[in-house]
């Protein structure tokens, strides 16, 4: 496969997991303003999704029908969904012989959904939930195309890459930004704000089935970093990444294989070998730095060896 079809690819998967993130953030954290008005900020969000400095955040973190369409529409924000979403449409269509057809409609009609002026206006006037559930229900059909329509090859293997790396990388911010804003305490009982967390990233449901003695921040990391049945959990995400990169390996580029490889599965070992305690211990900050710069560096190897990047 073509370098620059395999960034295609690649690219198009993390922007898709990208929107797919900030949508379902963007809805449980306006439910959360409604319940708490008085504590609730919308700063670890533009924190995570934004790169917005300090003192712009703080300008406008107070004001859901600010910082939604911001956040979903606004043309002006790099990282806003409907720029992500273009971005990946973009990408989409420089490959459209490698991709199925129902998949291309698939971005295509969630591109112009997202551009629907009737659709912004709803967001700026009316009960933001329901768009949102509409723009999350549009991601969903998107990953569910992907399943039924593509064939097995190297072509979806670097898309899962993208996926799964896209989706570590945020279920480590997410976990880092919510506890910093309690400053990493782990006696902080305050079930509202560990449930809306959970809630996110969609992990609440399995977090009652797995855990009877209520909310607890160390079940919380768990869940999130250690849990191997749960599909946004980081370690899940660097087992299908190291997964779907070891469907690669060939005769051709076996040195920069091997460099990967041994860099997936470094990173592996080291959450697998993990227990609460010692992340504890460690410093949850620190220990989630370094699984983020190592995530990194798995990222500029592809760039430079599977990419033709410089």
């Amino acid at each position: 496969m073509l370098s620059r079809v395999a960034d295609n690819l690649y690219w198009m998967s993390r922007y898709m997991e990208r929107a797919d993130g900030i949508l379902r953030m963007l809805k449980i954290n306006y439910a959360s303003s409604q319940d708490d008005q008085q504590e609730f900020s919308w700063k670890p969000v533009l924190r995570i999704f934004s790169y917005l400095k300090e003192e712009e955040a703080r300008a406008f973190e107070d004001y859901s029908r600010v910082v939604l369409p911001y956040m979903v529409i606004n043309k002006e924000n790099p990282n806003s969904v409907v720029n992500i979403v273009t971005q990946a449409r973009e990408n989409a269509r420089g490959v459209q012989d490698h991709i199925t057809k129902e998949l291309w409609q698939c971005l295509n009609d969630f591109y112009h959904t997202i551009r629907d002026e009737h659709l912004i206006r709803l967001l700026e006037r009316e009960d933001p939930v329901s768009i949102l559930d509409v723009l999350i229900k549009k991601g969903i059909l998107y990953y569910g195309t992907i399943d039924l329509t593509m064939a097995r090859g190297e072509g979806y293997s670097f898309i899962n890459i993208g996926k799964f790396l896209e989706r570590s990388l945020q279920s480590v911010d997410i976990l880092d930004v919510k506890f910093s804003d309690v400053n990493y305490d782990f006696a902080r009982t305050h079930t509202t704000y560990w449930r809306y967390l959970l809630l996110s990233i969609s992990g609440y449901e399995l977090y009652l089935k797995t855990y009877r003695s209520g909310f607890d921040a160390r079940n919380v990391v768990e869940l999130i970093v250690l849990n191997e049945d749960f599909p946004r959990s980081v370690i899940y995400s660097i087992y299908q990444l190291q997964r779907y990169f070891q469907r690669l390996r060939s005769e051709q580029n076996q040195d920069a294989y091997r460099t990967i490889d041994f860099m997936i599965g470094k990173i592996r070992s080291k959450i697998q070998y993990s227990t609460v305690e010692n992340i504890v211990d460690q410093g949850l900050h620190s220990y989630l730095k370094g699984v983020r710069e190592e995530l990194y560096h798995v990222a500029v190897a592809l760039d430079q060896h599977y990419f033709a990047y410089s």
